[in-house]
Formats: structure tokens, C-alpha cells, sequence
């Protein structure tokens, strides 16, 4: 190993830089997830935690249907659960994130109207509607409701189900 002079080689004692008790602390074996490993719609941005609320409401503004999704996901994706209940003659307003020619052809199989305005980067511009676009202001004044109850401005549950039932 070395010479033996009589001095007793040490390595100099590690110390932590902090009150904790281990130096490199992890996650515990086994923590993958919770069983069924649950989407919890939550998405990582440079403000923190998001969560986005997409909502079918009807001729007077009452919620039909509610959908969860992480802040970072496109809104299409949503669509595709939340309009599957369209029925023929129905006219859908949706603003800009909705526009994709498959949200449009899934509601022209089902008999329904996409006054969606299209994006200014499309290249065949659909119908639209600016007439029809006014009345959209229905969901908005159903999400300015929802957004004066603490719980649902700042959501502290990071349960989607949880985060959902408050809505």
C-alpha cells in the first residue's frame, strides 16, 4: 500500500454542504409512479406547473363537457374527446388552436359546422364566419367565471380527477 512512516493517512472527511442528512439524496427504489401510472395533466414551462381547461358549452353557456390536458400539449389533441358527442346541424365555434383539416373532417362526417377562423399560415383558407364568431364570447365569459375561484386560478391539486372535480 505504502510506506508505513507512522503517520496515519487519512482521507480528508466529507462533509455535506448542508443540513441533510445523506450527500446524494434520490428518489426511493420502486418510486416509478403510482399504480396504473396516472396522467396528471400537469405540464412543466418556465413559469412552474400548467394545466389547461378545454370546455364544450352550449347556447347559453353552461358547461357540456370539461377536459384536462398538461400546458405544454397541443390543443387539438383535446378535440378529438370533447366533439366525439357532435351532432348533425350543430355549429362548432373554436378559435385558432382548433384549426386542422382533421378537426374539420370529423365534424363534416357527423353533419356539424366548423366556424373555426383559420391560422394566418394555411394556405386554403375555409369559410369563416365573423358573424357566427361573436358568439364564441360564451365560453369566454364561462372561463372568466371558473378563474375567480382561487382553487381554479392558482390549482394547487396535482391530482387531474381532483383538479377536475373542482372545476
Amino acid at each position: 500500500m505504502g510506506p508505513d512512516d507512522g503517520r496515519h493517512h487519512r482521507r480528508p472527511r466529507r462533509r455535506p454542504s448542508d443540513d441533510r442528512q445523506h450527500i446524494n439524496p434520490g428518489a426511493p427504489a420502486g418510486c416509478d409512479g403510482k399504480k396504473g401510472d396516472r396522467d396528471n395533466c400537469l405540464g412543466r414551462s418556465r413559469g412552474g406547473l400548467t394545466t389547461k381547461i378545454h370546455a364544450v358549452v352550449d347556447g347559453q353557456g353552461l358547461p357540456i363537457r370539461l377536459s384536462l390536458t398538461a400546458g405544454q400539449s397541443h390543443d387539438g389533441q383535446a378535440a378529438d374527446d370533447l366533439l366525439d358527442h357532435v351532432g348533425s346541424g350543430t355549429i362548432v365555434l373554436a378559435d385558432k388552436a382548433y384549426d386542422a383539416d382533421r378537426i374539420r373532417a370529423a365534424l363534416r362526417e357527423k353533419g356539424a359546422f366548423a366556424n373555426i377562423p383559420p391560422k394566418s399560415n394555411r394556405r386554403s383558407k375555409p369559410y369563416f364566419s365573423t358573424w357566427l364568431y361573436r358568439e364564441r364570447n360564451l365560453i369566454e365569459r364561462f372561463f372568466s367565471k371558473l378563474k375567480h375561484f382561487r382553487c381554479v386560478a392558482s390549482p394547487y391539486d396535482k391530482l387531474a380527477e381532483n383538479f377536475l372535480a373542482m372545476v
